[in-house]
């Protein structure tokens, strides 16, 4: 997913003003003196009311209209008291919901789902190769994304190239988007992330004793402000608190930014926004229609971590919606309107509340999600992942706060699953306007846009761009050319925010064939009125789900993961049958050779401890009587049923695709006990 635009903002020379003095920072969890005899929301009551008193301060001040440096260090502290709050909420959960990784991770290796790339050579961080056992687990995954998506809601999937020239990535904001800070070992050369190396180095001398309380809340408002800091901030912070390479203690080279893209590139969306008209024209012209690709990202990531969760080469599926801006309605919203999700609203993380499930109906009539269009993805998303394996107890919907969503966003939402990290984002999506067509239409002067035929003719506002022509071809000469192209070719949203600009700074600049110019009101203006038109041309407003697949991948494997009761050796995974790698297995109750042709017959896989949703077993019973008649277990339950070998068969088949459920069968054949009784369990062998 995309990370995070970090904040490169100079904290250190202004300060709010006096009458907005920041609220006194909420003591960590482990420190808070709260009773150990205090239920867990009376322990959590003083973080919420402080993430409150932030959420106030942050709304006084923007409505005061402060300077903007202000109000993103009073987020910062907001988004700080928010982590500690949520810290303090995983720390009260149930102990038996809290998995077992380290064994969970074992099996994961030993059963060789996946492993850590070029492991007989050391391994390289942040990439991993997929045994037999996750290459299907994982095409599994993907093909019930496409049958969930692209087939059910008929969606064109393309298939775009992998390598992306850096102007499309520089339109699209990825140049900009992706970079971070990091440090280097003077002597080795081994990088660190600038910011994480920052905040584990001061927590480790808050930690010391002898470490007093002025020097602890100095640090502390440090770690509040972290996303704050600029290149030069971070510079100072090193040398002022001494940061060495915390493997080799050795001397680090001051901060850089780097980027987080390599120098070749591909984001998997890109491709269908170049595509759009020729989509366009294959859905006849038509809209709504939406467009989905699947591929391999990379990222450049400084220091990978938490498995499969912080990778450097990973698969996303994304799915474009295009829908007319003033049509925003899905005709099968009903469909999903009842479903009742766990949502996490912006005002919710405001006032220091929990998430709270909610009718997804509810959500867009009162205005919580912004338009049904979002909100018909918002449900088909928690339809699919739990479809998957993905626990609805443990996946929620976080809305985006309003210092967190992109300039033309409209509204935006992160699907999170509760795992043994936290909470972890594994799909984003994100209401993006027009944004992604419009400037792709700006740099090609091509217009990306739809023609709506109307009944009747209708007078339109017209926005548009006026040229001085003596004035640009004075101070641009032969670039004049490219700045009237430019400018001739601009959608109404981009000029009305240029206007405010205009009218603000006297000034905007645009960039067109790699050359930048800054215009000036004796240049150019926006000239405004109306004209009669019979064909409406439309620049699509687009709705972008956005899958992270091996985080998705993870995620169910922390959802199903078991260890057998009164056998802690035992570990399974309790896979939805639709996505088990393998759905059933065949085990002969010995090694008799008249098992063989019905072993043949029903064919051989192996068992629990990789998923496998079913078993059965071939035993004398199969042999000696007639009808031949087989045992079939349940994974989960360890719950048997004889039938029939000729009717094993369908029962898997329906079992596998959702059709009938183990309750389903239990109701149709006898429980059946006899081989099990008093026997170590053959289909562990």
């Amino acid at each position: 997913q995309e990370p995070s635009m970090p904040w490169a903002l100079n904290t250190r020379k202004q300060s709010p003003p006096a009458h907005h003095s920041q609220q006194p920072h909420p003591r960590h969890p482990r420190s808070s003196g709260m009773e150990s005899g205090q239920s867990p929301e009376e322990q959590l009551a003083p973080l919420r009311q402080a993430v409150k008193q932030q959420g106030e301060l942050v709304r006084q001040l923007k409505q005061d209209q402060v300077p903007q440096v202000d109000v993103d260090r009073a987020v910062a502290e907001l988004k700080a008291r928010k982590r500690i709050l949520e810290a303090k909420e995983l720390a009260l959960q149930p102990k038996d919901d809290i998995i077992d990784r380290a064994k969970m991770e074992d099996t994961l290796k030993r059963r060789f789902f996946y492993d850590q790339a070029f492991a007989i050579y050391g391994g390289v961080s942040g990439l991993y190769d997929f045994g037999p056992v996750g290459c299907a687990l994982k095409n599994n995954i993907i093909q019930i994304w496409r049958q969930h998506f692209i087939q059910e809601e008929q969606i064109l999937e393309i298939d775009c190239t992998m390598l992306t020239p850096e102007p499309v990535l520089k339109t699209s904001g990825h140049v900009e988007k992706f970079a971070d800070f990091m440090v280097k070992d003077v002597k080795n050369g081994e990088c660190f992330r600038a910011d994480h190396l920052l905040k584990a180095h001061l927590q480790k001398l808050m930690s010391d004793k002898k470490c007093t309380a002025e020097k602890k809340a100095e640090m502390e408002a440090v770690l509040t402000q972290m996303d704050n800091f600029g290149q030069q901030d971070l510079a100072e912070l090193f040398v002022k608190y001494n940061v060495k390479s915390p493997i080799t203690l050795n001397d680090l080279s001051p901060p850089v930014s780097f980027n987080l893209m390599f120098q070749t590139s591909i984001e998997t969306a890109q491709g269908i926004f170049l595509n759009f008209k020729r989509l366009l024209e294959f859905n006849q012209g038509k809209l709504p229609f939406a467009a989905a690709q699947i591929g391999n990202s990379f990222r450049n990531e400084i220091s990978p971590r938490s498995g499969l969760i912080r990778v450097r080469e990973f698969t996303m599926a994304e799915i474009e919606h295009f829908v007319d801006p003033n049509e925003k309605n899905h005709p099968r919203f009903e469909n999903v309107a009842d479903l009742s999700i766990l949502l996490y609203s912006s005002k919710a993380q405001l006032s220091g509340e929990s998430a709270h499930k909610m009718r997804l109906g509810d959500a867009v009539e009162q205005g919580v999600i912004n338009n049904s269009v979002l909100g018909y993805f918002i449900g088909r998303i928690y339809l699919y992942l739990v479809k998957v394996g993905v626990s609805p107890d443990k996946l929620r919907f976080r809305q985006h706060m309003e210092n967190e969503m992109a300039h033309y966003a409209c509204d935006c939402w992160d699907a999170e699953t509760k795992t043994s990290y936290g909470w972890i984002e594994i799909v984003g999506c994100a209401d993006r306007s027009c944004y992604d067509l419009s400037c792709h239409a700006r740099a090609t002067k091509v217009p990306l846009v739809a023609e709506k035929p109307l009944k009747e003719p209708k007078t339109i506002n017209v926005v548009q761009f006026e040229a001085n022509k003596g004035a640009l071809g004075k101070a641009f000469k032969k670039d004049a050319k490219l700045v009237l192209e430019y400018l001739a070719i601009c959608d109404a949203c981009y000029i009305s925010e240029m206007e405010q600009l205009l009218n603000q700074k006297g000034e905007f600049s645009i960039e067109t064939e790699g050359k930048t110019f800054v215009l000036t009101k004796d240049m150019v203006s926006v000239k405004k009125f109306q004209k009669t038109i019979h064909v409406e041309e439309i620049v699509p407003n687009v709705i972008e789900p956005s899958f992270g697949l091996g985080r998705i991948m993870y995620t169910v494997f922390e959802h199903t993961f078991q260890i057998r009761q009164g056998d802690e050796q035992r570990t399974y995974f309790s896979f939805p049958a639709i996505v088990a790698p393998y759905k059933c297995s065949v085990l002969p109750l010995s090694q008799n050779q008249e098992f063989v042709p019905f072993v043949k017959e029903l064919r051989y896989a192996r068992t629990d401890e990789i998923g496998v949703a079913f078993g059965v077993t071939i035993d004398f019973d199969t042999v000696n009587r007639t009808p031949h008649t087989a045992t079939l277990r349940d994974r989960d339950s360890m719950r048997q049923i004889r039938a029939e070998i000729s009717e094993l068969p369908g029962i898997v088949r329906d079992l596998a695709n959702g059709l009938i459920s183990w309750a389903n069968v239990e109701e149709k054949y006898p429980i059946f006990e006899g081989q099990e009784t008093g026997k170590k369990d053959t289909t562990e062998e």
